[in-house]
This record gives C-alpha cells, sequence and structure tokens, in this order.
C-alpha cells in the first residue's frame, strides 16, 4: 500500500506543480524549459509506475475490504467511462460543441473516470487510488477557474471534432471494455 501511496504522491505532485504558476515559472527559468519538461516527465512516468506496481502488490497480498457496493453502482459505472473516453477524445480532436461544453475535457474524463471506479470498488486501495485522482482532478478545474482559464471555447453545433471524440472515445472504451478482465483482473461488466 505504500508503494502505492508513494506512487500517488509523486504522480499527482507532479501534476499539481501546475496549478503554482510562480514555483513552475521559477523552475523553468532557472533549468529551463526543457530540462523542466523531461524531470516533469520522468517524475510523473515514476509516479505512474509506482501506482501501478504498488497496486498490483496490494491486490496480491489481500485487498482491505471497507463497504460493498451496491448492485446498482456496476451498471452506473461504465456508462461513466464511456463518457470519461469520450471526454478524454474531445480534448485532442478538432474544436467542436463536447469539447466546448466540457470546457476542460481531460478533468472531466478524469472525474468521470474515477467516481465510476469509486463506485463499484469498496476497498481501501481502490478507494485511496481513485479518490485522489478525483479530488486532484476537483482541486485543479478550482484552480484553473481562480487563474481565469475558462478552458475551450463554447461551438453551438456539432462539428467534425465532435464525430473524432465520440467515435476514438467509443472505440477504445469498447477496447477497454473487452481487454479489462486481462488487464486488470476483473470484467469491467457484471454478467
Amino acid at each position: 500500500m505504500l508503494i502505492l501511496i508513494l506512487g500517488i504522491v509523486i504522480f499527482l505532485g507532479v501534476h499539481t506543480l501546475t496549478a503554482f504558476r510562480e514555483t513552475r515559472s521559477g523552475l523553468i527559468e532557472r533549468y529551463g524549459l526543457q530540462n523542466y519538461k523531461r524531470a516533469y516527465s520522468l517524475l510523473a512516468a515514476v509516479g505512474l509506475a509506482l501506482i501501478i506496481y504498488g497496486f498490483i502488490r496490494y491486490r496480491a497480498e489481500g485487498m482491505i475490504q471497507i463497504w460493498t457496493p451496491p448492485l446498482w453502482t456496476h451498471y452506473l459505472a461504465p456508462p461513466l467511462v464511456w463518457f470519461a473516453f469520450i471526454a478524454f477524445a474531445a480534448r485532442r480532436a478538432p474544436p467542436g460543441r463536447i469539447r466546448g461544453a466540457l470546457r476542460h475535457p481531460m478533468l472531466v474524463a478524469i472525474k468521470s473516470w474515477a467516481l465510476a471506479h469509486l463506485l463499484v470498488n469498496g476497498d481501501l486501495g481502490g478507494m485511496i487510488l481513485f479518490g485522489s485522482f478525483l479530488a486532484w482532478a476537483v482541486f485543479d478545474r478550482i484552480a484553473l477557474k481562480k487563474r481565469g482559464d475558462g478552458g475551450a471555447p463554447r461551438i453551438s453545433e456539432f462539428t467534425r471534432g465532435d464525430a473524432i471524440a465520440a467515435g476514438a472515445g467509443t472505440a477504445v472504451f469498447a477496447l477497454v471494455l473487452y481487454l479489462h478482465p486481462w488487464l486488470f483482473g476483473v470484467p469491467a461488466v457484471l454478467a
């Protein structure tokens, strides 16, 4: 569990740094943009690797069950994750109505993905992992709002970007849904 927590602290800590603009600017000024990006990427990768390794170890050593999620939560999770994949795809798709409505589609994707997993994981490790990501995404959205970053501009009609986001998000969702038992050891949908 400590490895998992260390990974979360490193991964989300490095991502939180961007909210502290003066600190970030000072690091870039002192070490240069390329060195900052390299260190940022390296720390994020180390944090992600520790999260994955820590969660695998935690599950192998025996999960600590806190509560048993009700059956109905297992039917809410797939649509929330599907929405998360569409939001994630909208971040890189050409401008569209979806991206404009979500304003910060990456943060919406993280919140939706984390909430979906919190609904169906009643174990301590899952609650720490997904709860941390949800809390971080809420924090970062507040930080962006305080900075005056309104996000993507609103567009009134659907565009090619929306079709790309919906299509790519749905395709990746279907693939992850299919591979979930092999990748994560549990089916994504109850039989």
